[in-house]
Formats: structure tokens, sequence, C-alpha cells
């Protein structure tokens, strides 16, 4: 407060400036509306809650299985779906793995008889059959032909279908081409021919 003293009392005068300040600041701060900074916390928790249904809209899109639609649900089943596209990943990844080793076991086999191959043409050495009469119903046979994985087994398989019968059979290999000789006659006893004999063990080997 500030008092103002004159040389006449009747003139004497008392004024409350600071107090009247006081009111004053305060009221300028009071003119700043609370109702502003509410506005924009709501602006900001609406703007994040439309974020968060967007969200929540693309991932109930990207789910084939909704059993809800209430937000804790669409949770919940894409962590289902989620879980399911990992296990059959890992299935397929386990899958893979089984073909690749396959396809090493078989290149492996492949590249020996491609060896062979070379190995044989090196040599000057082709797949042949000569065939020669020993009586009406046997043959003596050497069959010369390329060096192959379950090769032996598919000659003797082909010629049993054709009715020949094996006896004394000698198998050797070397430079990649295998030589077998062997005694053949029918299975019926039937007479055997040289020529018709050797086409058709020719047609065999080829077919190896």
């Amino acid at each position: 407060m500030e008092y103002v003293i004159c040389s006449d009392l009747n003139d004497l005068h008392i004024t409350e400036e600071g107090s009247s300040r006081g009111r004053m600041g305060q009221r300028r701060y009071n003119n700043e509306d609370p109702s502003e900074f509410k506005s924009k916390n709501l602006f900001a928790e609406r703007k994040r809650r439309q974020k968060l249904s967007e969200r929540l809209l693309a991932l109930r899109a990207l789910v084939p299985f909704i059993t809800n639609m209430n937000k804790a649900t669409i949770i919940d089943d894409a962590i289902s779906y989620i879980q399911d596209l990992q296990r059959n990943v890992k299935v397929l990844q386990e899958q893979l793995s089984e073909i690749e080793a396959s396809s090493e076991e078989e290149t492996k086999p492949r590249s020996e008889e491609t060896e062979a191959a070379d190995e044989m043409k090196k040599s000057g050495i082709q797949a042949e059959v000569e065939a020669t009469k020993i009586v009406e119903n046997k043959l003596w046979v050497k069959i010369v032909f390329e060096k192959k994985r379950g090769g032996f087994n598919r000659l003797m398989e082909a010629m049993n279908a054709i009715g020949f019968e094996l006896v004394d059979t000698t198998v050797t290999t070397s430079k990649g081409a295998m030589l077998v000789s062997s005694c053949v006659k029918g299975i019926y006893g039937e007479s055997l021919q040289v020529q018709q004999t050797q086409e058709l063990l020719l047609d065999i080997i080829n077919g190896i």
C-alpha cells in the first residue's frame, strides 16, 4: 500500500497500488482458457485411436479367419494365424532340405556315369554284343556297355523278361565299361538265333 500525505489533512489519500496490480496480473492469467489445453489433448487422443483402429482393420484384412470383431479377438486370431504360418514354414523348410539332400545323392551317381562314359570314349570302347552258338538252344555272349549304377541288375531283369537265362556269368569293369560274359539259353528250351539274340541284347543295353 502507498500512503500520500498532504499538507491538508483533508487531502489524505491511501492508494493500494500493489493489490490492484496483483489482481490485474491474476486477471490476465485467467484470460488463457483451460479448455484450449483440454481440446488439444482430446485431438491427440482421437488421432491415436484412429491410427489404432486403422491398424486393426489392416490386420483383420490379413487374417483369413476372425472369430469376433473386438480388438482383443482380432489380435488373438492374428497371433494364432502367425503361429500356424511359422509351423508351415518349418515343415516346408524340412521338406526342402530333404529334396536338396536327395538331389545331391542323385547328382553324384550321374556325375560318376558321365565320367564312365567319357572314360569309355577316350579309351575307344563302344557298347557291343557278340554271340556264338554253342548248341541249338545255348549261346555264349559277350556284352559291353557303359558302367552305370544298377545297370547289371536292369540287364538281368530285361533278359529274364524276354525268356533268356544266364549261366556261368562273369562281370568285370574297366575304363568306365562293364563286360558281361555268359552262356545264354532259352528258359523254355527253344532254339536261339545268333543274329536275333544280338539285336535283342543290343536294344537292352542301349536302354539301360
